[in-house]
């Protein structure tokens, strides 16, 4: 493999007619041979625990001490976390799915942070023969963590098994807008102002809470492709949410209306949660039990619904965040409280990773998006969702314009030439939602 030839290597060719656009951007459809699941990764057991999170803080400086804080969550669950358990059920979904579509691709897993490590899965699938490989990642939306940190895992686990080149790792688009993802949350919306109406709350003084992983301030900013930046920071992952809570609304409000209940709901806000990191460095704002205080000071409502719009299972942080912490939070402030599920395995989000499959393999496939964000690219543009720390390292990533660069300016810094890109790539959050 020659230094001008492995740039090349990171990248997916693109349909010429859709370049100038960064949100249908397409990837011409490719012959992959394999899928792997991508995710964050959790202990399996007590001891796994604090050499899991040393993982998830590398770099970072983090003393055990403060690790131990965290580390309590999973102990309080007998050490193991659900992460893991939710994926394989998940693989096993998926391989009903695509059976009964007769796609016939192996599905492997690796995590960013515990085994199977995603160098492991390359391995794995390097020594099984697949060299066309399409990655789905266990987070719906456009940030740092939630997408480009998995494309610099892809491309540092190429690196480091020596496979760049020779693997090809894809990355299918974001799947916040796909309605398979949206769906079962609608229903459970629905279904939590069924029951509190039946224990005799007013609609009108219920409160939904869609709830989602906060953020550095600075790495939201920077959500996004470079090319819509140039005007101010784009926000992505911030308008990504507000998109999909407002189609999750009007969803409830068209239920509604079909089944004769009217359409005038709750009030609704976006709000955040799990936050980590140093005090002084800005995050996302307000945080889900600040604004449980609120609601119960203001006295206007009387219940709240909680909806974990941004993450795809039930893992430890929706478990202790929201099931434990914010309920603890609402009966304090004597608020009735329901937690809305996440769509981990059911059917209609299976499918919809089965279409994001189907859409990069066949090019009359469709691409369902249904928030008014509308749908994102196949691969990503220039400068996608960097960290927005001027810390970060340099590492190759694949699955954008800019991977090629990526790879180079990774070798320019490891020789001592840091000089060859500005853009920064390194940041993370302590919790199992960085993989959403």
């Amino acid at each position: 493999m020659t230094a001008s030839s492995a740039p090349a290597d990171l990248c997916a060719p693109l349909e010429e007619s859709t370049v100038s656009s960064p949100r249908e951007r397409r990837a011409l459809p490719r012959p992959y041979d394999a899928i792997l699941l991508a995710s964050f990764g959790g202990p399996e057991s007590e001891e796994d625990v604090l050499p899991f999170l040393r993982n998830v803080t590398r770099g970072r400086g983090i003393p055990d001490e403060r690790l131990e804080e965290v580390g309590a969550h999973y102990r309080a669950l007998g050490g193991r976390s659900p992460i893991n358990d939710q994926n394989r059920a998940l693989i096993r979904a998926l391989r009903a799915e695509l059976d009964g579509r007769g796609i016939d691709l192996p599905i492997h897993w690796g995590n960013r942070n515990w085994q199977p490590t995603m160098a492991e899965a390359v391995r794995g699938l390097h020594a099984d023969g697949h060299r066309e490989v399409l990655a789905i990642a266990t987070s719906a939306y456009s940030s740092y963590s939630s997408c480009r940190q998995y494309r610099e895992d892809f491309g540092r686990a190429l690196v480091e098994t020596g496979l760049l080149g020779t693997v090809r790792l894809d990355k299918v688009r974001p799947y916040f807008s796909h309605p398979g993802f949206l769906a079962p949350m609608a229903d459970g919306i629905l279904d939590a102002l069924a029951q509190l109406r039946e224990e005799g709350h007013d609609g009108a003084r219920v409160r939904i809470l869609f709830s989602t992983h906060s953020i550095p301030t600075a790495m939201a900013d920077a959500s996004g492709p470079a090319e819509e930046r140039t005007g101010g920071p784009a926000h992505w992952y911030v308008r990504q949410h507000e998109a999909a809570c407002r189609y999750l609304m009007d969803a409830v409000a068209q239920r509604r209306a079909a089944e004769g209940a009217g359409t005038e709901l709750p009030g609704w806000e976006l709000v955040y949660q799990s936050r980590s990191g140093a005090p002084h460095t800005p995050w996302l704002e307000p945080d889900v039990n600040d604004v449980i205080a609120r609601i119960a000071e203001e006295g206007a409502h009387d219940a709240v619904v909680v909806v974990p719009v941004g993450f795809v299972s039930d893992h430890v942080e929706v478990i202790w965040d929201l099931d434990t912490e914010a309920r603890e939070s609402a009966e304090q402030h004597s608020l009735a409280f329901r937690r809305v599920a996440t769509p981990g395995t059911n059917p209609r989000f299976v499918a919809a990773l089965a279409d994001l499959v189907e859409e990069r393999i066949r090019p009359d496939a469709p691409r369902r998006a249904v928030t008014e964000f509308g749908p994102t690219a196949d691969v990503c543009g220039t400068a996608c969702c960097v960290s927005g720390s001027p810390r970060a390292r340099i590492v190759p990533t694949t699955s954008a314009l800019d991977s090629g660069e990526d790879l180079r300016a990774s070798r320019r810094e490891a020789a001592g030439d840091e000089g060859g890109s500005t853009r920064p790539a390194d940041a993370g959050t302590t919790g199992e939602a960085g993989g959403r």
